[in-house]
């Protein structure tokens, strides 16, 4: 039998297309990032069918990723009636918070460790982007930019770039998705209560001047703001 050609997929946010992806890998990213973004609710239905529809592809792909989904905790499987989004439990989330804090704080301290010129330069375009880019879409209100979440995303990957284990970088990012599914439920409360950019920029200072006990430190506020602010949006 042919293999099936890969496809492009190209990114709503950025514009950006990622060749060889399968039917499959398509399908994934997509409704990761549903899931991700809280386009598709914590608990809700997730019928084949209607996926299918949603993406423009067949039963077979779809199914896949939500299995592949499903083994990473982002859909949970109801027995055999099929698949819903996983639900978010905020008695979670403080355990959540400090296993990243943990995590992402030795993944840093390693990636200062190594720092290069390149690596500040990376860091230097991304935060000078992240500053002429809104938080949202709106003035008045909060609406999620992509653009914004794309760059944030990027930032803190940046950071712990160097780090040389993969798994554990692999862990830190596993991490990120799930507290970014909580972070967006209550984003429209409480995005306006800080200044995420001068959070950033002193972080970004701290990390390339190698200092890496503020770095830490600052990291660890960040995170528990948000996980803080998180919370009580959440009620």
């Amino acid at each position: 039998m042919a293999r099936k050609s890969a496809l492009s997929l190209v990114s709503p946010s950025t514009g950006i297309a990622q060749s060889g992806l399968s039917r499959t890998s398509v399908v994934y990213e997509r409704l990761r990032q549903d899931l991700l973004h809280g386009d598709l609710k914590a608990g809700e239905k997730l019928a084949v069918a209607s996926l299918s529809m949603r993406y423009a592809f067949g039963a077979s792909p779809v199914r896949e990723a939500l299995s592949r989904l499903s083994a990473e905790g982002l859909v949970e499987q109801i027995d055999q009636r099929g698949f819903r989004a996983a639900a978010l439990d905020f008695s979670e989330l403080p355990v959540l918070t400090q296993t990243r804090c943990e995590l992402e704080s030795l993944a840093l301290r390693q990636s200062i460790a190594l720092r290069s010129k390149a690596w500040e330069d990376a860091l230097v375009v991304i935060v000078h982007h992240l500053a002429k880019t809104p938080r949202s879409l709106s003035d008045k209100s909060y609406v999620r930019n992509p653009v914004w979440e794309d760059l944030h995303a990027q930032f803190h990957t940046t950071l712990i770039a160097n780090c040389p284990s993969r798994w554990l970088k692999q862990f830190c990012s596993t991490l990120t998705g799930e507290a970014f599914r909580f972070r967006q439920v209550a984003a429209f409360k409480s995005y306006a209560q800080r200044d995420e950019h001068a959070e950033h920029m002193a972080l970004f200072q701290a990390s390339i001047d190698g200092n890496a006990d503020l770095a830490v430190a600052l990291l660890q506020a960040h995170y528990q703001r948000t996980s803080s602010l998180t919370s009580e949006a959440a009620g």
